[in-house]
């Protein structure tokens, strides 16, 4: 049986937050250089879709995964 990590809820304080801005924020990577490499080598999953664009817009609600981690945006 697999088991599912559970989904962490990261505040952003606003109502919109870039994907590279999260991924550091919500302590995925140590910095926007790695994140921007991640996103552009596909590794960075937005609602179950790879998106490539690290300047995606992101808002509450919005899953983000990446190395089996997957948190949730919250205002």
């Amino acid at each position: 049986m697999a088991t599912t990590d559970p989904i962490e809820d990261v505040p952003i304080g606003g109502d919109m937050i870039r994907l590279g801005q999260f991924l550091k924020f919500a302590g995925l990577l140590d910095s926007g250089g790695n994140a921007k490499e991640v996103i552009i080598d596909g590794y960075v999953a937005v609602n179950g879709e790879v998106d490539r664009r690290r300047g995606r817009q992101l808002h509450d609600g919005d899953l983000v995964t990446f190395e089996g981690r997957t948190v949730r945006v919250r205002p």
